[in-house]
């Protein structure tokens, strides 16, 4: 055995997507640079407040709009922050095989358990091409390889098949955030999968009913704003207890709407701004939510406000 799949092993052994994984957002200063002292703080309540693990850079994070050296000052900063108290899962993926690759060749990835990389986007690859993009990457990885599955973004849907493939063909590939809406995918994944891979929802209002069907956690969004609560619905599901989890459920049914009515992480940096006073800054080609949107999040928020 490789000195480097000996890592990866050792990693796979202590590390596993189950429970609340959070998004993390990048806030912005008023002149639109990074606010780090304000990730540093986010990092900390998300620790404090219970996150079983914190993904840095990936879409929440606005990682398109971040320059080379803010995307490394961001994960820095991250990790710093965290100090080795959770596990810590890195974004890293795009429409460029090659490209990944030589990033990942190239980046320090002290600190961080996984990567998590997402379906090509833009140039809607076959299934064929997705699973030779993935299995390139995870044989270039020294790191545990998280797939991320969103078709809505990307154009093209990772299909169950696919991700059992590359799930049965590549040791170090573990898991999957599935943000597809398919339940009958997540369904067909679940049942025939090896025993070393997981799957997550990479939506937050359908995360309850992904773990009725097998999934053990979700990558949330809402987590940014409610991680205390939000994670107490996702393990009371886990337990078995789903009378407390469908009741923390319901509170969050209208946020799971407005989080996103405008986008995302537009949604999320108007409730950061609410609850905890970051700015509601976010670059184009993204905009802050419409004023509706905006007044009906305060509204929701301001019912809320109390739970954590």
């Amino acid at each position: 055995m490789s000195a480097v799949y000996s890592r990866i092993r050792l990693i796979m052994d202590n590390f596993s997507l189950q429970g609340m994984g959070v998004a993390v957002a990048t806030p912005f200063c008023e002149d639109i640079t990074v606010d780090y002292d304000a990730l540093a703080q986010m990092v900390n309540r998300l620790v404090r407040k219970g996150a079983d693990y914190l993904v840095a850079l990936g879409t929440t994070a606005e990682t398109p709009v971040l320059a080379p050296d803010e995307y490394t000052e961001v994960k820095r900063c991250i990790a710093e922050a965290n100090n080795g108290r959770i596990p810590l899962v890195l974004g890293l993926g795009g429409n460029c095989t090659n490209a990944i690759i030589n990033k990942i060749k190239n980046e320090d990835l002290t600190g961080f358990s996984a990567i998590l990389s997402v379906v090509p986007y833009y140039n809607k690859p076959s299934q064929e091409g997705i699973y030779r993009h993935f299995k390139a990457i995870a044989e270039a990885s020294p790191l545990p390889v998280v797939l991320y599955n969103i078709p809505g973004r990307t154009g093209v849907n990772m299909s169950a098949a696919t991700t059992l493939r590359l799930a049965h063909d590549c040791k170090n590939i573990i898991g999957i955030k599935e943000a597809s809406g398919k339940i009958d995918q997540v369904r067909e994944i679940v049942s025939s999968k090896p025993e070393n891979f997981e799957v997550v929802s990479g939506d937050d209002g359908l995360t309850l009913e992904f773990i009725r069907n097998g999934a053990v956690g979700v990558i949330s969004v809402l987590g940014n704003l409610f991680p205390h609560e939000f994670g107490k619905m996702v393990r009371s599901a886990l337990d078995n207890d789903y009378n407390t989890a469908t009741l923390i459920n319901n509170k969050f049914k209208k946020l799971y709407t407005l989080l996103f009515a405008d986008g995302n992480p537009s949604g999320v940096k108007c409730g950061l701004h609410a609850l905890y006073g970051i700015n509601n800054i976010v670059r184009l080609p993204l905009v802050p939510v419409g004023e509706q949107t905006a007044l009906s999040l305060n509204q929701a928020l301001s019912e809320l406000k109390d739970i954590e």
